[in-house]
């Protein structure tokens, strides 16, 4: 469910001084400038692009005003309307007529009271920005948008969200189900949620014509017998360490980053977005926050001797670099002040030194085909040393400690395997 927003209160808007947005929730901003001004906004997305409405000055439009407006507004959102084009008409109607009615003529009726149904495309924009926030990142939304607009919106996107049949569905996943079987299941997935949001605001009725069992899984092929699972390319872990020797001697902290992620067994999102405060020399542990993890959960990572001497490597570059002699920000930093290493960064330096047919997360596969077959170590060491999840729901119930010392161990022995002559 989406994290609720602290909501603002009378009292607190006295002390907000600072430049900046300060949110309300339901898209209601309170927006200081720098030159002082105060003022409400009402904040939302239009085809993936961010709009901002004006609703008047904190000295003019009070808390309880501002949320009334801002409650109005997205009940124009929600019935495929723009609030900013209705505001802009309203105001271009009121010069035209000089601002004057004659005194019999009633005044016009609000858009939000018309009956307006809600259209696909609207469905959408209000179901991500009402996730947005539960999403790990920006990059989640922009995802949803883009294969939505991509492949759903040419076929349904001005449909009342009602009148959105099975065959809908099918114009826009049929097209794409064999060739882009991945993407495709993707598409379904997120008009099924779309939906079902829809139908849960009112918005329509009945069964929901994306859903997969049951319905669409007797008119579609399962998508494991249209593709084929392409799995990363991985170094056959005995020639692994004719591989890390040249590797060693590559220069260049993507070259040092690709030898952390081989020695740690991380994903490469893990190491590229590893930052200081999350190593503890003292305790020789990489604690990698939840937020950065693929499960949701914060996994600690032992780090073997040969680990510790890339984070010595780094350290001394830092500091060399830093004339406060602090330690901050990415441990791996990238060619930009205060971002870390590209996604690219990684395989490029795999291409730099001839394998180019293999990719980074490959070596996690590298890793668990020679824990299985020159170890002793069990599934379960293995499985927590690359933080997989618990399929078996029973197991992941009764299962509480992280086997943190047997994976120790295992992580020095697999840097001993990395690097033997």
């Amino acid at each position: 469910m989406p994290r609720r927003v602290q909501r603002l209160s009378a009292m607190a808007l006295k002390h907000f001084v600072e430049p900046g947005l300060y949110p309300d929730g339901d898209g209601l901003h309170l927006q200081i400038t720098g030159a002082g001004g105060r003022s409400w906004v009402f904040r939302y997305w239009v085809s993936g692009r961010e709009r901002r409405m004006g609703l008047g000055s904190l000295r003019m439009v009070s808390l309880a005003e501002a949320r009334q407006a801002a409650q109005e507004a997205q009940r124009l959102r929600f019935q495929g309307v723009d609030p900013l084009e209705v505001k802009r008409g309203t105001q271009r109607n009121a010069l035209s007529q000089g601002h004057r009615r004659p005194p019999d003529q009633a005044p016009p009726q609000p858009v939000a009271e018309r009956s307006v149904a809600v259209t696909f495309e609207a469905a959408v924009e209000a179901y991500i920005e009402g996730n947005r926030s539960a999403w790990r990142n920006e990059k989640h939304a922009k995802q949803w948008t883009s294969t939505l607009t991509t492949y759903a919106f040419p076929h349904m996107a001005r449909l009342a969200v009602h009148d959105i049949e099975t065959r809908h569905v099918l114009s826009a996943l049929e097209p794409i189900w064999v060739e882009k079987s991945e993407t495709a299941s993707r598409v379904r997935g997120r008009i099924e949620a779309v939906l079902d949001w829809a139908t849960a605001h009112g918005h329509r009725s009945g069964d929901n014509p994306a859903r997969w069992k049951g319905h669409l899984d007797q008119i579609l092929p399962a998508k494991s017998r249209v593709s084929k699972v392409t799995h990363h390319a991985a170094l056959p872990f005995k020639e692994l360490p004719s591989f890390t020797r040249c590797l060693a001697g590559a220069g260049g902290v993507s070259a040092r980053a690709l030898e952390f992620a081989i020695l740690t067994a991380a994903r490469t999102g893990e190491v590229i977005g590893a930052e200081w405060q999350e190593i503890d020399l003292t305790a020789k542990v990489w604690t990698i926050p939840a937020a950065r993890m693929k499960a949701g959960r914060e996994h600690r990572v032992p780090l073997s001797g040969q680990a510790l001497e890339v984070i010595e490597w780094a350290r001394q570059r830092a500091l060399a670099q830093d004339v406060e002699g602090q330690l901050a920000g990415h441990i791996f930093p990238g060619m930009r002040a205060g971002q870390g290493l590209s996604n690219m960064s990684l395989l490029k330096v795999l291409k730099t030194l001839g394998r180019g047919d293999l990719t980074t997360h490959g070596f996690r596969s590298t890793f668990r085909d020679w824990a299985a077959e020159t170890t002793d170590y069990s599934s379960e060491v293995v499985e927590m040393a690359l933080a997989h999840t618990i399929s078996n729901k029973v197991e992941a119930a009764y299962r509480r400690g992280d086997l943190f010392e047997k994976r120790r161990a295992l992580m020095e022995e697999w840097a001993s395997a990395c690097f033997s002559s």
